[in-house]
């Protein structure tokens, strides 16, 4: 086969399909002989949701395979966060497109939305599949139906689904990752007393602070010394396994003892050089979270703007079933969560000399 023929030429239109693309929008109010203008804005904006999602689950699902071993190459968590880091990027693409579809107004919605029953976004096949492969667990679902969220898919869909349900999730494969990490077990290096003891330095110092304020009412002293008092008594469980087990069968909690310490070693030391990788990828975990929670409340606000209280196409209570997601479908908190145990740098247990080798640029030139 000659170079020519293998290396042919391709046109910008029949490589993109555009044909394909641009005659994909198909007006209801149109095909009815009631044409809507903003129906057409409506469609695009949806459609180019979907491609969004295609990406993201292309992103994911090659960070997944990334830590789908019991040694994760260093390389790989570079990867990892980089592909990431796009996920976020386009997610926050998401939440400005909710500002294109808001130049629609209410009344412009309600020109064609009789049209749309009972199709929903609730039967987005790629974002339910999404959830699942993040980590977003069947009993944590907000339902508005007594049928199974997969209901509406195709019997295809559906295994694919449950499939997906029986397999790792991302959240599942990293906290098998920080289960892994050989940090916290280091010999000669007594994290748990040195940390508390940093924790107690802390405490005092904030209560000394409260109590020798000049412009606290005593009732506002009291107060603010049992929320310090409250801290105290969550730091004091932290290194507490069956408590934290408890926690978890409790459903307060879902990130494992061993790798909730190691994540909180990652979060606190993260700017030695062998953690800083591994602190980027915690960082971007944490912020895709975010991210997607403030995309699951814009798309809520922007119901209410359209609907007001009006149930949604697909059955649900619209904005209040929207705004109960925004709580209950949040992944990755337990990763938040740990923002409530960081102490400032400054009262950090230093390093031993060993261990800061461990995690350093150490040449042996002997």
């Amino acid at each position: 086969m000659s170079d020519q023929k293998k290396y042919s030429s391709i046109h910008y239109t029949s490589y993109l399909q555009l044909e394909k693309i641009l005659d994909a929008q198909s007006p209801r109010s149109k095909e009815l002989g009631k044409e809507a203008h903003e129906e057409t804005l409506f469609i695009i904006v949806h459609q180019v949701y979907e491609l969004w999602f295609k990406q993201v689950l292309h992103e994911m699902e090659s960070v997944m395979k990334l830590f789908q071993t019991n040694n994760v190459d260093e390389k790989n968590i570079d990867i990892a966060v980089s592909r990431l880091e796009r996920v976020n990027e386009i997610v926050k693409l998401m939440i400005q497109q909710v500002r294109v579809i808001e130049t629609m107004t209410p009344l412009d919605f309600l020109d064609f939305r009789s049209y749309l029953f009972p199709a929903s976004g609730f039967q987005s096949f790629q974002f339910r599949k999404l959830e699942v492969m993040l980590g977003l667990k069947k009993e944590k679902r907000t339902s508005y139906t007594a049928y199974p969220y997969y209901h509406e898919f195709s019997q295809e869909q559906q295994d694919e689904i449950l499939r997906l349900e029986a397999s790792p999730s991302l959240f599942v494969l990293l906290e098998s990752w920080l289960e892994r990490t050989p940090f916290i077990d280091i010999q000669g290096f007594d994290f748990k007393s040195k940390y508390m003891q940093a924790v107690s330095n802390m405490l005092n110092r904030e209560r000394q602070a409260i109590e020798t304020s000049d412009y606290l009412t005593d009732q506002e002293k009291a107060m603010r010394l049992k929320m310090n008092g409250d801290t105290d008594t969550y730091f004091a469980n932290i290194f507490n396994a069956a408590f934290h087990e408890q926690q978890i069968a409790e459903g307060k909690m879902r990130l494992s003892f061993k790798a909730t310490m190691a994540a909180l070693l990652i979060q606190l030391y993260g700017t030695e050089p062998l953690l800083q990788l591994p602190y980027r990828l915690l960082n971007v975990i944490t912020e895709m979270d975010e991210l997607l929670t403030s995309w699951r409340y814009r798309h809520s606000q922007m119901v209410m703007r359209m609907l007001g209280r009006k149930t949604g196409t697909g059955g649900s209570s619209g904005h209040s079933y929207l705004m109960e997601t925004v709580i209950k479908h949040q992944i990755f908190i337990d990763f938040h969560n740990i923002s409530t145990l960081l102490i400032p740098r400054s009262e950090l247990p230093p390093l031993p000399p060993e261990m800061k080798r461990t995690l350093g640029y150490y040449f042996n030139h002997s």
